[in-house]
């Protein structure tokens, strides 16, 4: 871009040649390791981590998935494959249902990631993302590493500052026909951005929804699953405590993703201030 005056790149830092921008622009691309544990909470404690305008799904309305993936992410040029440092990270995410306009919606309301990229594309598609320390147990078809077969036990720990959030142990079954049902479902986020001047609300107030361009994977194995959930003093995590296992999932995927909908604008009522909005205890 030598020449060409102005700043440049999708997210910040945006430069004159844009290359020290945090993320590219999508289409991103997803290869991942999804170890996913669903079970039934309080429904009222669902019902807390959503804005007004979003109301509990008709159905099991108090089923959760945390799921942690280990992935491997890259634009359309995939460079990145081959500098893994900018490819590779892992998250945990909870993900809960909600309706929208009679419609029934996933929704990520807690997650961690370990990467600053990670942090920026969810700022840029509403997941509330936030640093943590993420470790699942990797399949392998050599040495003591567990196969993705009957018996097959998988470990996953989330930490978060300085402390355990969650830990894991999922013992796959057998063959199943998905890897669950509460994250079956596009998305319904918000993208959320204080105004600059005090009290000023929401200078971004949107509600998208967004899913897989396309996606594809590997057999999904159904099984069980130990799961402990810590309490920390900055993290809500426990507060969706396991009321009543429902399944546990291993599979490997692909997906792209590639942008979102809006829904609507300035209507979730959410405030800004410490202890405002849907959600504050």
């Amino acid at each position: 871009m030598t020449g060409v005056r102005g700043v440049h790149g999708f997210f910040h830092p945006k430069t004159g040649t844009g290359r020290s921008s945090m993320i590219p622009a999508p289409p991103w691309h997803y290869s991942g390791d999804l170890l996913t544990i669903e079970y039934r909470t309080d429904p009222a404690r669902v019902a807390e981590l959503l804005p007004p305008q979003l109301a509990l799904a008709d159905e099991d309305p108090g089923a959760v998935a945390l799921i942690w993936a280990d992935w491997q992410s890259c634009a359309a040029g995939r460079a990145e494959l081959l500098d893994p440092v900018r490819a590779q990270y892992k998250e945990c995410f909870a993900v809960v249902r909600c309706q929208y306009a009679g419609v029934t919606y996933s929704r990520c309301v807690h997650i961690w990631v370990d990467k600053d990229f990670a942090i920026a594309r969810g700022l840029h598609q509403g997941y509330p993302k936030k640093l943590g320390s993420i470790h699942q147990t990797r399949p392998h078809p050599y040495g003591p590493a567990p196969r993705i077969e009957a018996g097959a036990r998988f470990g996953a720990t989330l930490a978060a500052g300085d402390r355990r959030l969650a830990e894991a142990v999922v013992t796959l079954r057998e063959p199943a026909p998905s890897n669950g049902f509460v994250n079956g479902h596009p998305m319904a986020h918000h993208r959320w951005l204080p105004s600059i001047e005090p009290g000023g609300g929401l200078a971004l107030d949107e509600l998208v929804v967004a899913g897989a361009e396309s996606a594809e994977g590997g057999q999904a194995w159904v099984g069980d699953a130990e799961l402990t959930l810590f309490e920390a003093p900055t993290e809500e995590l426990a507060r969706l405590e396991v009321d009543e296992p429902i399944g546990a999932y291993y599979r490997q995927v692909g997906v792209v993703w590639n942008g979102g909908t809006l829904l609507a604008s300035g209507e979730s009522g959410v405030g800004t201030g410490a202890g405002t909005g849907a959600g504050a205890v």
